[in-house]
């Protein structure tokens, strides 16, 4: 099917939609994903890969619902092809075990979809094991990390097609001022402490997927395709989180009963919220467009401080220094 052929996609259009559109470009590949909880958009992803995917390695923190994601794919797809994958993005330790794990298994990896993100956990200030705010540590540095660690095995796996690297951004980056490195870099300072607002930090930590998906692409010289994305508001399992829903409601996103309002913004459904994911991951149109950001299934211009080179430079700096490691890929 040519580029002239494809059909345009929008707002409404589904996962599944998308996949049937690219099912060759998924047929006979390796796809990882991290965050594959049932009700979340990792899930739905995941779901309509799994149709058509060599092999899907799905990944979290916690075995049961691996198993609970895992069964109610091949419940739907028989045939599928599954790895269960355990890592808990914000331990580094358990970053550097799971990419082991993938590094050593005998099966190419063509397409790294990190979906996962800490939307609940982190409203009040906590340091993970590692000494990184824990927001900062699963929506970034792990991630980060992980994709790092990855990359190698990414290209090895490159004979016809460039490998590609999703990073789920959030429409809140457009929100706040920017990564704080203030606290990525010094999360136990008094006065960083003091002012930690756990929405801000979400907000900031929705601009790193953007500035690494540059970055990433113009380290590895273009020999893997960075790509981020916002999926749009979407009922999730996050949202069964009191402060979360509270915010929301706060917010005008969500009625009084925890409904969500369409006339304040319009929400998707998980169907519509995996379709940028699996355009971004598969859609031959993007081709020549590394780097970019993706909304409602299309190209979208990010807010300048989630795309200033220098800014993306500055944070790959910084993360080498927390994680105590370089990567060099030209």
């Amino acid at each position: 099917m040519s580029s002239n052929t494809l059909p345009t996609f929008s707002f409404n259009t589904t996962a599944d939609e998308v996949a049937n559109v690219f099912a060759d470009e998924i047929r006979g590949k390796t796809v990882l994903i991290t965050g594959t909880s049932l009700k979340g958009i990792g899930f739905e992803t995941a779901r309509v890969i799994a149709k058509y995917a060599k092999l899907l390695i799905i990944a979290g923190y916690n075995e049961e619902r691996l198993k609970l994601s895992e069964d109610a794919i091949k419940k739907e797809t028989p045939t599928a092809n599954i790895h269960r994958l355990t890592v808990d993005l914000s331990s580094l330790a358990s970053v550097r075990k799971a990419a082991a794990e993938v590094n050593a298994l005998p099966d190419p990896l063509h397409v790294l979809i990190n979906n996962a993100a800490a939307t609940r956990t982190g409203l009040t200030f906590q340091l993970t094991a590692d000494n990184i705010e824990l927001q900062y540590a699963t929506n970034h540095v792990g991630p980060w990390l992980f994709t790092n660690l990855l990359i190698p095995k990414l290209i090895a796996s490159s004979s016809n097609t460039t490998p590609r690297v999703i990073f789920l951004s959030s429409d809140t980056h457009y929100f706040g001022n920017g990564v704080d490195f203030a606290l990525l870099e010094t999360p136990t300072a008094p006065k960083v402490k003091e002012e930690f607002d756990g929405f801000k930090t979400y907000w900031g930590t929705k601009c790193t997927p953007i500035l690494t998906a540059i970055e990433l692409t113009k380290r590895t010289g273009g020999r893997v395709a960075g790509f981020s994305l916002a999926p749009g508001l979407i009922f999730t399992g996050a949202l069964e989180d009191p402060a979360v829903a509270e915010y929301l409601k706060a917010g005008g996103y969500l009625s009084p009963e925890g409904k969500p309002v369409e006339e304040k913004h319009p929400w998707k459904t998980l169907e519509q919220g995996a379709a940028t994911t699996l355009t971004a991951a598969f859609d031959t149109r993007l081709n020549d467009k590394a780097g970019a950001f993706l909304s409602d299934c299309n190209i979208k211009d990010a807010a300048a401080h989630s795309t200033d080179p220098a800014t993306a430079e500055k944070l790959w700096a910084v993360t080498e220094k927390i994680v105590g490691e370089k990567f060099e890929f030209q």
